[in-house]
């Protein structure tokens, strides 16, 4: 969603709460990239976009990199499938570098997808993340999970997600809060940045439309992703509690097919937060 070099100076009265680079998921452009890889980034170039997490798909790292940098486009983190962190880390490692990517981001654990992710569930994402996560901290290169809401079964005095937080090594595993996909689950997004504080290293900035059934399917329609600011998400003590932690990068996501429209909007409502 957007992305961000944070500081943790927390503002005066008048002075702007979103302080980070604009940036954003490529995902957002999922209809648009297939079509016209070139057209799709100058439309994001010219929405003042200067960072973005992802990859160019079936571009190589190397010339979607290249295409960044002509626009003035840098990829501070890219993605992995699951299988990737499992089996193949170094195949990670090797695309994190060729896009010159200090993040990467894993955004599903495999699992029945009826909202019944298990212990067992966890506990395989748990060995992976550790192991994998090694190999790229070895390659100086951060791994982070990104939640989806299914995590949210409760497990102990918690939830899964807390036990996938508390059973995975800090040094080689962190955390990409995805806001809406937190609270779809039934998690509060301010009280977990400050419960488990600089274990967030990037945030996915996403609004969601007020009063919809939330499950713990990881899964809804696209259509609820509003532009920020006019869902329910609570967006300006998600940006302070951010600051406070050290978030390092956040990217507008909106999974919508509204976004040509709507990523403007979002960047306009976070120039428009002041304390």
């Amino acid at each position: 969603m957007v992305s961000c070099s944070t500081t943790n100076k927390i503002g005066k009265t008048g002075d702007p709460i979103f302080t980070a680079p604009f940036a954003v998921q490529t995902w957002s452009f999922r209809n648009y990239f297939p079509k016209d890889m070139i057209g799709t980034l100058d439309r994001i170039q010219k929405m003042g976009i200067t960072e973005i997490e992802g990859d160019g798909g079936k571009i190589p790292p190397e010339e979607f990199k290249k295409l960044c940098a002509a626009r003035g486009i840098t990829i501070p983190s890219t993605g992995c499938s699951f299988d990737e962190i499992e089996n193949n880390p170094m195949a990670i490692v090797k695309k994190a570098k060729a896009l010159e990517s200090n993040f990467v981001m894993c955004p599903w654990v495999p699992h029945d997808n009826k909202g019944n992710f298990s212990k067992a569930d966890a506990d395989r994402a748990i060995k992976a993340f550790n192991t994998g996560g090694k190999v790229l901290h070895d390659n100086g290169i951060t791994f982070t999970y990104h939640p989806h809401g299914y995590e949210f079964q409760p497990y102990g005095d918690g939830t899964l997600l807390d036990y996938i937080i508390n059973n995975t090594n800090p040094q080689y595993v962190s955390f990409e809060m995805d806001i809406f996909w937190v609270q779809f689950g039934g998690g509060d997004p301010v009280t977990l940045l400050k419960k488990y504080g600089d274990r967030w290293k990037l945030m996915h900035m996403k609004d969601m439309k007020k009063g919809i059934t939330k499950d713990l399917t990881g899964g809804t329609d696209v259509e609820y992703n509003v532009p920020l600011g006019s869902g329910e998400l609570d967006m300006v003590n998600i940006l302070k509690e951010g600051k406070k932690i050290g978030i390092a990068h956040y990217f507008i996501e909106d999974e919508s097919s509204q976004v040509v429209n709507q990523v403007p909007q979002s960047i306009a409502y976070l120039q428009s937060l002041k304390y």
